[in-house]
């Protein structure tokens, strides 16, 4: 469930723990349809039979298609109804810390580090992790940069 806030009130969540999103399922024709789009076709991505004899025994999703999906699992996770402008403003620090199966489902849990005012509203610096459902290690660790003008 969302937090939901006025975007004044943002520098109120500085250490808040927002929780987890939804699970998303990793298939293989996302991993694919996201080889299409970067053109980064590597086998262990989009060949299976062949990434059954790969380092991780079956097919994996590319690092870059597990950070992307932070975007949809974010947006479950914070709502500022007042700020119609909310922009990805960047990363401080990304690690791919284990590697995501393809028929694997992933969620995010995340933790804002920080609020400062920008002109025209606010920058929050979140702590993401990305879990991998029944895995003891994460997908991925980041610290993402939001922007959210009124």
């Amino acid at each position: 469930m969302a937090t939901t806030i006025n975007i004044a009130d943002l520098p109120s969540l500085v250490g808040k723990d927002l929780g987890t999103s939804s699970w998303i399922e990793i298939t293989q024709e996302r991993v694919n349809t996201f080889a299409d789009a970067t053109e980064d076709h590597q086998w262990i991505h989009v060949d299976p039979e062949r990434a059954k004899d790969g380092p991780f025994g079956a097919a994996i999703a590319h690092g870059f298609l597990t950070l992307s999906l932070t975007i949809p699992m974010w947006t479950e996770l914070l709502d500022v109804p007042d700020a119609p402008t909310k922009v990805n403003y960047g990363l401080n620090k990304v690690r791919f810390l284990s590697p995501v199966k393809v028929g694997s489902r992933i969620r995010l849990q995340a933790t804002i580090a920080s609020v400062e005012e920008v002109k025209g509203g606010y920058q929050i610096t979140v702590d993401m992790t990305v879990e991998i459902e029944g895995a003891e290690k994460p997908a991925a660790a980041a610290q993402a940069i939001h922007r959210f003008y009124a």
